[in-house]
């Protein structure tokens, strides 16, 4: 699969694999997202951090834990997510699978239609590497603003545009989310006083 297709496509290689008769593993799936696979792994848990669940203590710290995991990875410029191999060998069952490409495919052919390779220089390469300089930036704060109650959503809504401009290959989202970003670092240490 080419780094630069689309979600629509990324959803075929997936069904492929998920119609090939056997059930899938966890390690297939990741291979198949490739390096795209981290902007969903950011993406996801810094929104879950945005709902009302972001307002369990603990919860916050746990998820910007995470996230820096991720974003560590990145940095080191890892072609994939790295599962250690007792997760990778995990199965899902066939049908399953099938399903939830079938949920995914209408998802991802508005992703392609509302998103696209819109400046793609600016999730690449060193672009890449300093959004997940960013990305560990904001994760740091996130333990201190726990203490004030959902404070810590304001930078994970910035981690979370990141994470969506890297799984759509968005330059224009990027910017948008290295600008709240900033913002994100201005405001928190102000929010602790």
């Amino acid at each position: 699969m080419t780094q630069n297709s689309g979600a629509v496509d990324l959803v075929q290689e997936l069904s492929q694999l998920a119609h090939d008769g056997k059930d899938l593993t966890l390690g297939q799936l990741t291979d198949a997202f490739g390096a795209r696979g981290f902007g969903p792994l950011i993406f996801l848990p810094a929104m879950i951090e945005v709902t009302p669940l972001g307002g369990v203590p603990g919860l916050p710290s746990f998820i910007a834990f995470f996230i820096v995991l991720i974003a560590v990875q990145i940095l080191t410029r890892r072609s994939g997510f790295w599962l250690p191999d007792m997760i990778r060998r995990r199965q899902i069952d066939e049908e399953s699978a099938q399903k939830a490409v079938c949920a995914m495919r209408p998802v991802a052919e508005r992703m392609d239609c509302l998103f696209g390779t819109r400046l793609r220089a600016l999730t690449v390469g060193p672009i890449r590497q300093l959004a997940a300089v960013v990305v560990i930036a904001l994760c740091l704060t996130v333990p201190a603003l726990e203490l004030i109650p959902f404070a810590s959503s304001v930078p994970m809504l910035a981690i979370a545009v990141i994470g969506f401009a890297l799984m759509v290959e968005d330059g224009v989202l990027m910017l948008v989310g290295l600008g709240m970003a900033v913002a994100a670092l201005i405001v928190a240490p102000l929010m602790l006083i």
